[in-house]
């Protein structure tokens, strides 16, 4: 039974760190960018304007 005890205190540890880390990058806004993601595919690579030299 002490175990199971030890289980859910560990878990539940390791549930809040995971819960702190994602309040953390919420906050430093790195979820913020809702617009790049749509239209990253329609971007140009700079890598293919440029003519290949020979």
């Amino acid at each position: 039974m002490e175990i199971i005890f030890g289980l859910i205190v560990i878990s539940l540890t390791v549930a809040v760190l995971f819960l702190l880390a994602f309040v953390w990058a919420v906050r430093s806004k790195q979820y913020d960018d809702t617009y790049t993601p749509a239209v990253r595919m329609l971007f140009e690579d700079n890598e293919t304007q440029t003519p290949a030299k020979h």
